[in-house]
């Protein structure tokens, strides 16, 4: 029996970089193409036919090629020749890339990011990718704080990182409506092979598609507000965003934007204030906003 590890280990770095390319864009997307490849890393077709061989000859049971559409698919029995780690895979696939070798980075003892809450499992977010970039309903089993687990019908369009956890954005057939699940409360995604009905579709999301326009100011308890300027970048002392309606209510509890009416919290940590507080009608869960009465 082959050595996986060994015999992957063994090869050229370089084509390593190209089989876990070839690895992370099954997992997580379903399928790869020889194109893909040669876009990604700009080698010939020769050299890609070579790399999807090696790929072949490590795992032969990950893809079966699509002659129609001329792709290889994942396969149901499919199993990572690399490990990839789900911190780098969500934020490289948020930042509209998912390449190379998805391993982690040595942490610097001059340059220390806030601690993480726990990631998702890579399993977990495969499913989740997998039935985003393909369009497809998954059953999910889900533990909810209020009724624990159970079996739910949901379309994903999205996977977010609200600053405190990674949610997916969803059509949850059970309700009729899109909402937001904790990617870490999964523990099991299976595919359900239909096509998607016009109401599921992520076009359809209105919270998501549309936009409102925030604007923050200093709180007015400050003496001195020029420091808060200068940590958003504020100019004549305000700073305006448009955020997705279904996300802005997250935004303002990350930093900490007091909502209330005349800016009353105190004691609480609050260094901004939102100054068009008629926004937070168009807002999807504004209730979440410090200061906020509903």
């Amino acid at each position: 029996m082959i050595d996986v590890t060994r015999e992957r280990d063994a090869l050229p770095h370089a084509q390593r970089e190209r089989l876990a390319f070839i690895d992370f864009s099954l997992q997580y997307f379903g399928h790869v193409s020889r194109q893909e490849l040669i876009d990604r890393f700009a080698t010939g077709l020769a050299a890609s036919t070579r790399d999807f061989s090696a790929y072949k000859s490590l795992a032969p049971d990950n893809l079966t090629l699509d002659h129609h559409a001329k792709r290889y698919r994942r396969n149901p029995a499919f199993k990572a020749v690399f490990s990839h780690n789900p911190e780098v895979i969500l934020n490289s696939l948020s930042m509209g890339f998912g390449d190379g070798i998805a391993t982690a980075v040595t942490p610097s003892s001059h340059c220390v990011n806030a601690v993480n809450l726990i990631h998702p499992k890579a399993e977990i977010i495969a499913g989740l990718t997998r039935a985003i970039h393909n369009r497809y309903p998954i059953n999910v089993h889900y533990v909810s704080v209020t009724s624990g687990g159970k079996y739910r019908l949901i379309v994903p369009h999205a996977i977010v990182n609200n600053g405190h956890r990674w949610h997916v954005r969803a059509f949850d057939v059970e309700t009729g409506t899109f909402r937001d699940f904790v990617c870490t409360r999964f523990t099991d995604i299976e595919p359900v092979s239909r096509e998607l009905a016009h109401k599921e579709l992520a076009e359809q999301d209105s919270a998501w598609q549309r936009t409102v326009s925030l604007t923050l100011i200093p709180h007015p308890s400050l003496s001195h507000s020029e420091a808060i300027e200068l940590d958003y970048g504020m100019e004549k002392g305000r700073k305006s965003l448009s955020v997705r309606a279904a996300l802005a209510a997250y935004l303002l509890r990350y930093w900490q934007v007091d909502c209330s009416r005349g800016a009353k919290i105190t004691g609480q940590g609050c260094q901004l204030a939102l100054q068009n507080l008629d926004a937070l009608e168009q807002i999807e869960n504004a209730h979440l906003a410090p200061g906020t009465s509903r």
